[in-house]
């Protein structure tokens, strides 16, 4: 009877494994053959060309290598602006950046640059994976943008070629690359700093010819990029936390299947929760780089840091009536939940 029982099971399970591989042929068999170009600013081995290759390894298991994803890391594509504009027109698939850089094309997208909105990795996972995040995705499709994920970059810090900073005075007077939109400039000037907007492939060139003193990035970007040969002192601030949008161009997306659209978003999904860990991961090997390669780093005292944050009040203030109050009070009120 047992025996009976038993090959009754084995023959169950072998249907089963019959149908579902039927079914995942057939699913397989339903994808077409497609190539995405992705690209991002970032050099190979940064957190974020290992996020977009991780995206690209999945895909192309998923697929059977049906749907290939052919990375193009270190800007070679062009800048931000010419890559966001590519998938606009349909000629660049996919990209990962700062998701500020997109308040260019949804104004609510500022909100990302707010200084000190986020207090930990964690806080920023939860709003970008939440209602929040899809909420600011929604906005994006008017203007020929699908959101798919959120990487991270991880906090910001201030780095420069001509002293060190121990006090927040000691940022004033210097000159400071800015990502190009209007609340970096704000804050960096509520520092008595001097702003100086720049595409990052420009950077590092303006950085060693001293035509700006300093810049600010977290670590893991500032060792990918050899900054620590142009900038000699690195101040720990964690005054912003960059969320980076995965996006994809629309007329892209409206060629793909249902069942396309969701594998790559899933993938997405999947591959940003891979990201986040290890760009976490590499943020305190890359600060012991920095410190090997002759960075003197200091640290704020939690009294210069709150004077940092109360010089950011009316920055923030000001922004939060061009991104719009119900943005700035939708994710104070994510953040203020999470902290209860």
């Amino acid at each position: 009877m047992k025996k009976g029982l038993m090959l009754q099971s084995v023959v169950v399970a072998v249907a089963v494994v019959a149908v579902v591989a039927f079914f995942g042929l057939a699913s397989a068999q339903d994808i077409k053959e497609r190539t995405i170009k992705a690209a991002t600013m970032n050099p190979k081995g940064h957190p974020i060309p290992t996020g977009l290759e991780k995206f690209a390894e999945l895909v192309e298991a998923k697929t059977r290598g049906k749907i290939k994803v052919n990375l193009f890391p270190g800007g070679v594509l062009g800048s931000d602006a010419h890559n966001v504009s590519a998938i606009q027109g349909g000629t660049l698939e996919m990209a990962s950046m700062n998701a500020g850089i997109l308040a260019s094309q949804v104004k609510e997208f500022g909100i990302f640059d707010f200084p000190f909105m986020f207090a930990s990795g964690a806080e920023g996972d939860a709003v970008c994976d939440g209602a929040f995040g899809q909420m600011m995705f929604d906005k994006l499709e008017p203007k020929g943008i699908v959101g798919l994920a959120y990487f991270e970059l991880g906090f910001r810090h201030i780095t420069n070629s001509r002293r060190l900073i121990n006090r927040l005075e000691d940022i004033a007077g210097l000159k400071l690359r800015v990502i190009p939109n209007p609340i970096n400039v704000d804050w960096v000037s509520a520092l008595g700093a001097s702003p100086t907007p720049l595409a990052w492939p420009e950077v590092y060139a303006a950085l060693e010819q001293k035509a700006v003193d300093g810049q600010e990035n977290p670590f893991t970007v500032i060792l990918a990029n050899k900054l620590y040969e142009v900038q000699k002192f690195l101040a720990i601030t964690n005054h912003q936390y960059n969320p980076q949008a995965v996006m994809i161009s629309k007329k892209f997306w409206d060629t793909l299947s249902g069942d396309e659209k969701k594998l790559l978003k899933d993938s997405a999904r999947e591959a940003a929760v891979f990201q986040r860990k290890f760009n976490r991961e590499q943020m305190g090997a890359a600060l012991d780089g920095l410190k090997k390669h002759g960075m003197q780093v200091t640290e704020f005292s939690a009294a210069e840091m709150a004077k940092f944050r109360e010089k950011m009040k009316p920055v923030i203030e000001k922004h939060g009536v061009v991104v719009g109050p119900e943005v700035v009070s939708a994710l104070q009120a994510e953040t203020a939940k999470l902290r209860r």
